[in-house]
């Protein structure tokens, strides 16, 4: 069974193997065949509920595989951008959500050059406590921040939702933006120092230009945590008119009847800010900024 096994292995490693010479166009077609069948997998929960989003509300339960309904609606997208709560929790998103990546990228920019250009005693072993931190589940901090945030008068303001977000954020940046830091040659920097600008100057005109791939990910990586955070936000966050996007679709789901249209539609307009903001900075993603930066 074992020999058969590692026959099976081989097999597969030998198939899917680069060549110099260009692949079999049966290789060829296993393979789009199997990209196509996971593209299909993970889009069509998404066109499930653009259907559910799309149908008359007598139809709602209906079980019907059609993705398009026949007599097809915008009826719930009219719906719930008439509700004025709902426009309110997008913008209280957007206000907390942006805030917070602003102000988590500019932290954890500052703390990771200093730790990427500073050795001092505790360095290392204050890089494995930040990552340390990013094991702990979500669940178990709950109780520590809704006790500070009462002790600190911050329950029912956005300032608690913004510093329990970046409190929880920028660890995880501190060590993306470090890494980054490091592939860049500090010749540069003392070359601009010699030039006559300060360490700061450096930093702000030289490192970060270079290190844009790097705090576009830690922007999209605050962004998306916090544009679809709940468990935060539902303890901090108690009063209508604070309520975020994922607080707000909550009550929406009524205890005897829920309108899955109004909820589907809703879940799809609140999708659209992340994907255009991953359209808006696709450019910055490709990391190789620096790759020449030092060349002749």
């Amino acid at each position: 069974m074992e020999q058969n096994s590692n026959v099976i292995i081989s097999g597969f490693k030998w198939f899917f193997a680069p060549r110099r010479r260009s692949d079999s166009p049966f290789k060829r077609m296993i393979i789009h065949i199997i990209l196509i069948a996971l593209c299909v997998a993970a889009v069509y929960p998404v066109l499930r509920i653009v259907s559910v989003s799309l149908r008359p509300g007598n139809r709602l339960l209906s079980t019907s595989l059609q993705l398009i309904p026949d007599d097809a609606t915008f009826e719930s997208f009219r719906i719930v951008l008439q509700k004025r709560d709902f426009l309110l929790w997008i913008w209280n998103s957007l206000l907390i959500t942006i805030t917070t990546s602003l102000l988590g990228v500019t932290i954890a920019s500052i703390s990771a050059y200093g730790v990427s250009r500073w050795h001092f005693p505790g360095r290392k072993a204050g890089m494995i406590f930040l990552l340390a931190t990013q094991m702990i589940p979500a669940a178990m901090l709950m109780v520590p921040i809704y006790i500070l945030s009462i002790k600190l008068g911050l329950v029912n303001s956005w300032r608690g939702v913004v510093i329990a977000y970046s409190v929880s954020s920028v660890p995880f940046s501190i060590w993306i933006l470090k890494g980054y830091y490091d592939t860049i040659p500090v010749e540069l920097e003392q070359a601009a120092m010699i030039d006559g600008t300060t360490r700061l100057g450096a930093f702000y005109r030289v490192v970060l230009p270079l290190s844009t791939p790097s705090l576009a990910i830690a922007f999209l990586f605050n962004f998306t945590q916090v544009w679809n955070d709940f468990l935060i936000a539902r303890i901090i966050l108690q009063r209508a008119e604070f309520f975020t996007w994922p607080l707000g679709l909550q009550r929406m789901q009524g205890q005897f009847q829920t309108q899955w249209g109004e909820f589907a539609a809703a879940s799809l307009m609140v999708s659209v800010p992340v994907m255009i903001l991953f359209q808006l900075s696709s450019k910055w993603l490709i990391s190789g900024l620096t790759l020449g930066s030092v060349k002749g």
